[in-house]
Formats: structure tokens, C-alpha cells, sequence
């Protein structure tokens, strides 16, 4: 919860692209718990991730989505 406030702000772009081709492969389902983000690898993000917290598959896209083109491309 320590990130919460942050948003996503503290997950690099690449980790957050990893995140996006996941939900889309179906390889990570909504709403994002532990045992998904373990499965992908992503486990270590769990902390950072806590926006996505009850979000269904439209809800966690859009948030990546945006965090993506608020950064227009940089890490």
C-alpha cells in the first residue's frame, strides 16, 4: 500500500509493457493477484501494482495503456 499514492509511477516502461502483453496473451488474468504476477515473473512488482488492485482485464489495460503514453516512449 506504501505505493498506492504513486500510481504507477515507480514500475519501469518496460516492466509495464511486459505487464500489457501479458493481460493481452491471457497469460496474466484480472484482477492481478500474486499467484499471476508469480507466473509471469512479475512478482517483484506486486508492491507497485497495488493501483491495479480489483480492476477487471478493461480497467488494468487502460491503466497501462496510459501510464505507457504518459511517458511518450521513455524509460
Amino acid at each position: 500500500m506504501l505505493n498506492a499514492g504513486k500510481g504507477l509511477q515507480t514500475v519501469s516502461s518496460k516492466d509495464l509493457r511486459a505487464l500489457l502483453r501479458a493481460v493481452h496473451r491471457g497469460d496474466l488474468t484480472c484482477p492481478v493477484l500474486p499467484q499471476g504476477l508469480a507466473e509471469v515473473g512479475l512478482l517483484r512488482l506486486l508492491d507497485d501494482l497495488e493501483i491495479l488492485r480489483g480492476l477487471d482485464e478493461r480497467g488494468v489495460r487502460a491503466a497501462l495503456v496510459i501510464a505507457l503514453a504518459e511517458r511518450g516512449g521513455s524509460d
